[in-house]
């Protein structure tokens, strides 16, 4: 199963965090927010589909993360838990810990916002940049 989620570019993404990935529906962001690589998210944890919900309970599931801005991908794979809760409205966090809460998409992550390509972050920090985050388990 495969799900996308459109966001946009912010001036204050830094994308400096070693344990975790944030995209957000909000569209402000301050300086702080430094493991954000994305605001106005067309979907958060509370917008998946049931059926995708599912399968990332499962702790067997393979969960591959992409995220293309232009002709860029960045990609990574983490982990599902039988204890994900999925129900912020703003929110999707993807993390290395096991750490979980409702934000919380996917646990044991192989990689950080600390990892996203230098050139990427740059195009990031355009308000008009679009990128396309897409969550692919099975």
């Amino acid at each position: 199963m495969k799900f996308e989620i459109l966001f946009s570019g912010h001036e204050n993404i830094r994308s400096n965090h070693q344990k975790t990935i944030e995209i957000t529906k909000e569209s402000h962001l301050t300086p702080q927010g430094d493991c954000i690589i994305g605001v106005n998210a067309s979907s958060s944890c509370a917008d998946l589909p049931l059926e995708l919900k599912n399968q990332l309970k499962n702790p067997e599931s393979k969960i591959k993360f992409s995220i293309r801005v232009a002709d860029k991908e960045f990609v990574l794979e983490g982990k599902g838990h039988p204890e994900l809760i999925l129900s912020h409205t703003e929110d999707i966090v993807i993390r290395k810990s096991d750490f979980i809460c409702p934000r919380t998409l996917a646990i044991k992550c192989d990689k950080a916002s600390d990892l996203l390509p230098r050139d990427m972050v740059t195009l990031l920090q355009d308000p008009k940049t679009k990128g396309i985050f897409t969550i692919s388990v099975g």
